[in-house]
């Protein structure tokens, strides 16, 4: 059995798809696990790779669901990004492939949207992307300009099935110009650490919850966080030794179910670096 290397948990790091709904449909549970929360006086932000949402717009998808959520609980790659740059290069230029979330971001963190010349690229998801604008970042790039994705996410959900993401987009920038991206979300920690600056919390004092091995496991992994995986989306009983395999990490505890995670915060509460791992 592992140690733990966690102290009580104060805080909560919850993704989205597939852990809070799938789709337009929340995952049963879902809005329970945040009505505790609220009630226990338990901080938590929602985190996700999407960068085309503002944070108005993914709390008000939330709330619709049934979800209580507030814009200020969001966290997002795009502000992850914004805020990455700003600190690196105070009122820099950045050239952006990207949606609404990412633009209005970047502007937030002071930065100045630009086509010609800019200090760094910046790319997301973009649906209405253009042959002419990829070539426009690739003969940045490739003039020496820093390239920053996102999201690794080559794939994401649809009521259409999988479509490509902001890492597909990514992938064929990458190939052109020869760059490897500097990456924001998850599974890296700097999308991590961003939320923990914003839930005002240390890594050992908070779990991440998610429904991906890959991306949220690893990213709280790679952040210091404890982790909880919960097979209410991507990751089932039937399925979780491959994705094991493929993501080569595994979280401190699985719980079947949002309901199962909700019924054991209060242990999670009263952990001690002691305490060994287990599994529901």
């Amino acid at each position: 059995m592992k140690q733990y290397q966690h102290g009580a948990l104060k805080g909560l790091l919850i993704d989205l798809d597939g852990t809070m709904y799938q789709g337009s449909r929340p995952v049963d549970g879902a809005d329970r696990l945040i009505r505790h929360l609220q009630r226990e006086g338990i901080a938590y932000r929602f985190v996700t790779n999407n960068s085309s949402a503002t944070p108005v717009e993914v709390a008000s998808r939330l709330s619709a669901m049934g979800i209580p959520a507030r814009p200020e609980d969001v966290c997002t790659s795009a502000q992850a990004a914004a805020v990455y740059i700003a600190k690196l290069a105070p009122h820099s230029s950045v050239f952006v492939i990207g949606q609404k979330g990412l633009r209005e971001a970047l502007t937030e963190a002071g930065l100045r949207l630009m086509d010609e010349h800019p200090d760094f690229v910046v790319q997301g998801i973009d649906r209405e992307f253009t042959y002419d604008r990829v070539a426009q970042a690739v003969q940045h790039i490739r003039s020496g300009v820093p390239f920053i994705l996102t999201n690794p996410d080559r794939l994401v959900p649809s009521t259409h099935g999988l479509l490509p993401g902001a890492g597909s987009i990514g992938a064929m920038i990458q190939a052109a110009s020869g760059q490897e991206p500097i990456i924001i979300g998850k599974p890296s920690s700097i999308l991590m650490n961003y939320a923990l600056d914003s839930i005002g919390l240390t890594h050992r004092e908070t779990w991440v919850v998610g429904d991906n091995l890959a991306t949220d496991i690893a990213a709280g992994i790679a952040s210091g966080c404890g982790t909880a995986l919960v097979l209410t989306g991507l990751t089932t009983r039937e399925n979780y030794d491959d994705y094991k395999n493929q993501a080569g990490c595994t979280p401190d505890i699985i719980y079947d179910t949002l309901d199962e995670l909700t019924a054991d915060l209060p242990s999670l509460q009263k952990l001690s670096l002691s305490d060994t791992s287990w599994e529901v």
